[in-house]
């Protein structure tokens, strides 16, 4: 596994990622590239052939908090430490923006995601209720505080 920056020809190989694990809620190639071109910190990870297997990533609000945008895995490489490999990334760029808090939203029903956070210090501050559209779920709002 190789973690790389995310980039512009990255886009394309994200989306049908982007639509087996999201679906109707799936970002776009406009959101995509609008996070690319305000300099949001980005990263994926490809197998040794340079096929994209997740990416991950964070908009940092300095100087008090920074955002996980996204962090998606493709199902066939799941709990194979791509998502571990993917959010360690985000939260040392975020300390070494020198960033205290780091927030994340993930799906109420997302269990598997929500342990992962919680193997990192994140914790459960509050829901956003029906959050995620058009599925109406519900959005558990996790925080980390950095060291």
């Amino acid at each position: 596994m190789h973690l790389a920056r995310f980039r512009w020809w990255h886009i394309d190989e994200v989306l049908p990622i982007e639509a087996d694990l999201f679906g109707a809620e799936r970002w776009s190639a406009a959101m995509f590239w609008n996070e690319l071109s305000h300099g949001h910190f980005y990263r994926v990870v490809t197998d040794d052939g340079g096929a994209v297997l997740g990416y991950a990533g964070l908009a940092v609000a300095p100087p008090d908090e920074a955002w996980v945008q996204n962090v998606a895995v493709r199902r066939d490489v799941q709990r194979r430490g791509v998502g571990r490999l993917l959010l360690e990334a985000l939260l040392a760029e975020a300390a070494r923006q020198g960033v205290r808090a780091v927030l994340l939203e993930v799906a109420a029903d997302n269990a598997p995601a929500q342990r992962l956070y919680a193997m990192y210090g994140f914790e459960p501050i509050g829901v956003r209720r029906g959050y995620y559209q058009p599925s109406n779920t519900d959005a558990l709002v996790m925080q980390r505080i950095q060291d």
